[in-house]
C-alpha cells in the first residue's frame, strides 16, 4: 500500500513539473501535522450527510427579502464544530473542481495521515467551503464538487478505502471567517474525524514491503 502511494506521489510530482511548478512551492503540511489535529476523537457525531447536502442546496436557493448577509447567517451545521478538524489550502482551477498539480502533495500527505496507525480506526468527512462572492447557489454546487474531487483522489489515486470517507460541500453557508466573507480563507477544505469504525471492521495496518532478495547468478 505504501509503495502505491509513493508511486502516486511520484506521478503527481512529474505532472506538476510538466505543468510548470510555481516559483514558490506550496508549503504542504506534514503527515504529523495532520495526524496531530485529527487524532482527538471523543465520540461519533450522528450526521446524515445526504440530508445535510440537501439542506445546503435548499438554503442556497433562498431568495427571501429578509435574508441576512453572509456574515450574519447562522452556520448550517454547527455540530461539525465538535469534530476534530484540519483546515487545508487546496488550489483548484478557477471555478472548477480540478485540483492543480502542486496540491497533490498535500492530498498525498492527507492520505498518509489517514493510514497512520492512530487514525486507521476512524472514518472522515471532507468538507468544502466557498467564499461569499458570485451566486450563492453556484457556490454550494462548486463546494460539493470540490469536496467530491478530494475524496475521489484519496480513494482512486491514494487507495484509501471508500467507506472511510464521505464528502459534503457547504458553499458559503458556514463561512470559516465570518468577519471576512470574501477572504480566501473561506475557500479552504476541512478534513474531519467523523466516527470510529467497529473493531471487527477496522482495516489492518499496512505490512512493510518485503525486501527483494538479489537473484543468484548462474555459472
Amino acid at each position: 500500500m505504501r509503495a502505491l502511494r509513493e508511486i502516486a506521489l511520484l506521478a503527481c510530482g512529474l505532472l506538476w513539473l510538466a505543468a510548470g511548478a510555481p516559483a514558490a512551492a506550496q508549503n504542504a503540511p506534514t503527515r504529523d501535522d495532520i495526524v496531530a489535529k485529527l487524532d482527538k476523537y471523543q465520540s461519533d457525531l450522528e450526521l446524515d450527510v445526504a440530508a445535510l447536502r440537501q439542506q445546503v442546496t435548499e438554503r442556497s436557493k433562498s431568495r427571501s427579502k429578509n435574508e441576512p448577509p453572509p456574515q450574519k447567517r447562522p452556520p448550517i451545521a454547527p455540530d461539525l464544530g465538535k469534530l476534530p478538524a484540519f483546515n487545508v489550502d487546496i488550489t483548484f482551477d478557477v471555478d472548477t473542481p480540478i485540483v492543480q498539480p502542486e496540491s497533490y502533495q498535500t492530498v498525498g500527505r492527507i492520505a498518509d495521515a489517514m493510514v497512520h496507525s492512530s487514525l486507521l480506526p476512524y472514518t472522515f468527512l471532507i468538507v468544502g467551503h466557498i467564499e461569499a462572492s458570485g451566486r450563492r447557489e453556484n457556490n454550494a454546487i462548486l463546494s460539493q464538487r470540490r469536496a467530491d474531487a478530494i475524496r475521489e483522489i484519496l480513494v482512486n489515486t491514494f487507495k484509501i478505502a471508500a467507506k472511510r470517507i464521505q464528502s459534503v460541500g457547504l458553499g458559503e453557508e458556514q463561512l470559516l471567517d465570518l468577519a471576512r466573507p470574501n477572504a480566501p480563507v473561506n475557500n479552504q477544505i476541512q478534513i474531519m474525524t467523523l466516527s470510529k469504525i467497529p473493531e471487527t471492521e477496522q482495516p489492518a495496518a499496512a505490512a512493510p514491503a518485503a525486501k527483494k532478495q538479489p537473484s543468484k547468478k548462474k555459472r
